[in-house]
């Protein structure tokens, strides 16, 4: 069947018609029934990509977790110097010999009792 005689049995007002353009229309994911602006744009909405999805808006803020833990490999390895973890490491081993630092497991002020 041509398409020219498709869009005639579609603007016919027959019952078989409405019910072909009915069913063509759920198939096919438009709007099977006549509906108003505000109805449309509802449907619009929920036919997008949703905004959660969309790739500017994953990619909007740069990517702090991966680049922190890949300066933390890079500082074990020595190829990366973080000034503020070496005052923190160096501010514990200070504590430590002042003898201010948490006791190990086990050598608590319970377990001397």
């Amino acid at each position: 069947m041509s398409a020219y005689k498709y869009n005639d049995l579609i603007k016919l007002t027959t019952q078989y018609a409405h019910r072909m353009n009915y069913l063509s229309n759920r198939i096919f994911g438009e709007v099977a029934r006549a509906t108003n602006s505000k109805s449309l744009k509802v449907v619009k909405m929920y036919s997008e990509e949703p905004v959660g999805k969309r790739d500017y808006v994953i990619n909007w803020y740069p990517r702090h977790v991966e680049t922190h833990i890949l300066m933390k490999n890079l500082r074990l390895y020595g190829l990366f110097r973080d000034e503020h973890e070496d005052f923190k490491e160096e501010m514990k081993r200070m504590r430590k010999l002042r003898g201010k630092a948490p006791p190990k497991k086990g050598e608590g002020k319970r377990s001397k009792k």
